[in-house]
């Protein structure tokens, strides 16, 4: 007959391992909490085990998930899905014992995304996103894990802001379809000066820099019409388009993107098309008619431009995102209704950076989704990433 261990030898020899454990623990925590740590050790050995399951639990590695790309196999994919950000719970580092503190009493509520209209992502590692439920913006910061609100009181106060933007010295620049004006802010949030009062902002909701010109571009819905500002001072320049159908006229323009060589796309929703301007608002070229095949437009909302010129639309009623080549003939679209990952629920503005990583305001599933287009910049992005993610 086998030799079954009783319940006091079993109690002995976990306490053996947990005492081993805490040994080891007590090398490498730091002296402060070391006292915190120790209690635990006499009065609730249920407490070392939870402590365990942390750290040993931070050592495991996740299993690879399998990738989400568009188009499928067998052709060659040139977007991937890399991930979606909702909270504060996504930019920032745990500590050990915040980790512990999860194990034994549940997760924190944390700040996160209600209803995300606008995204941008800077050079530096952070994201900002336009909020129109909490009336904010909300900063997500990769480099340094850090989370915060910009417009929350004084002289920048937000209400709705459809539009944000920044520029190489990091300084925050955003539209406020309720205030009807925009405002910039250094790049931690402080107000520096407000643009387009004095009515000549009526709704403002896309905004874009030409930062060789010191200019910015702001699309105003309720003028059909983009005006443009001084970067500098918020002075303002001049203003082009009218309502019409015309070629250069606006039904309700929604949001906008210029190019490396200051070519400015315009939104122009509800004529269910792209057009294109020079940086002193000359129409030169459009896009797009209403319906629902391919390449056509219904709900047309986010644009934004990868490295290579591809032309990238958000269109809230189909749920995806279609991607045109200059002359305005599709390439490809991906995404789809759903909650799941990779898909879209309402999807509004969207920006690309530096690196052909997509990010699009997601709004009904509150998140941002990010994704990375495999062209020749892309794909080394992906590489750097992989080996990054291998070292840690």
């Amino acid at each position: 007959m086998s030799h079954v261990p009783s319940k006091i030898v079993i109690r002995e020899a976990c306490a053996r391992a947990l005492t081993a454990f805490a040994r080891r623990l007590r090398s490498f925590i730091a002296p402060a909490f070391r006292p915190t740590v120790f209690l635990i050790k006499a009065k609730n050995p249920a407490l070392w085990i939870a402590a365990a399951s942390v750290c040993f639990g931070c050592a495991s590695s996740p299993a690879k998930r399998q990738d989400i790309v568009w188009p499928g196999p067998p052709e060659q994919p040139r977007i991937r899905f890399v991930k979606s950000v909702s909270s504060e719970a996504d930019v920032e580092k745990p500590s050990f014992m915040k980790r512990l503190k999860t194990v034994l009493v549940g997760k924190e509520p944390q700040p996160g995304l209600d209803k995300p209209y606008a995204v941008h992502a800077d050079r530096d590692g952070r994201l900002l996103v336009a909020d129109s439920a909490w009336g904010k913006i909300l900063v997500f910061d990769f480099k340094d894990n850090n989370f915060f609100i910009v417009g929350v009181d004084g002289p920048g106060v937000l209400n709705k802001p459809q539009g944000v933007t920044t520029d190489s010295a990091r300084r925050i620049y955003v539209t406020d379809v309720a205030e009807k004006r925009g405002i910039v802010f250094d790049p931690a949030g402080k107000f520096l000066f407000a643009f387009g009062e004095q009515g000549r902002l009526e709704r403002p909701v896309g905004i874009a820099l030409n930062e060789n010109l010191k200019r910015i571009y702001v699309t105003d819905t309720r003028r059909h019409s983009v005006s443009v500002f001084d970067m500098q001072s918020g002075k303002f320049l001049f203003e082009f388009g009218e309502r019409g159908t015309a070629d250069g006229k606006f039904n309700f323009p929604v949001n906008l993107a210029v190019d490396k060589n200051g070519k400015v796309f315009v939104m122009d929703m509800f004529n269910f098309r792209v057009q294109a301007f020079d940086a002193d608002g000359k129409f030169e070229s459009k896009f797009g008619s209403v319906g629902d095949g391919l390449g056509q437009f219904s709900k047309p909302k986010g644009i934004a431009l990868d490295s290579e010129g591809h032309i990238y639309v958000a269109d809230a009623a189909f749920n995806n995102i279609q991607i045109f080549d200059q002359q305005g003939r599709l390439l490809l679209f991906f995404g789809e209704f759903g909650s799941r990952e990779g898909q879209f629920w309402l999807p509004a503005g969207l920006d690309i950076d530096d690196n052909d990583r997509i990010y699009v305001a997601d709004q009904y599933n509150h998140r941002i989704n990010i994704y990375q287009y495999l062209g020749e910049r892309g794909r080394q992005e992906s590489k750097n990433t992989e080996r990054k993610a291998e070292l840690n």
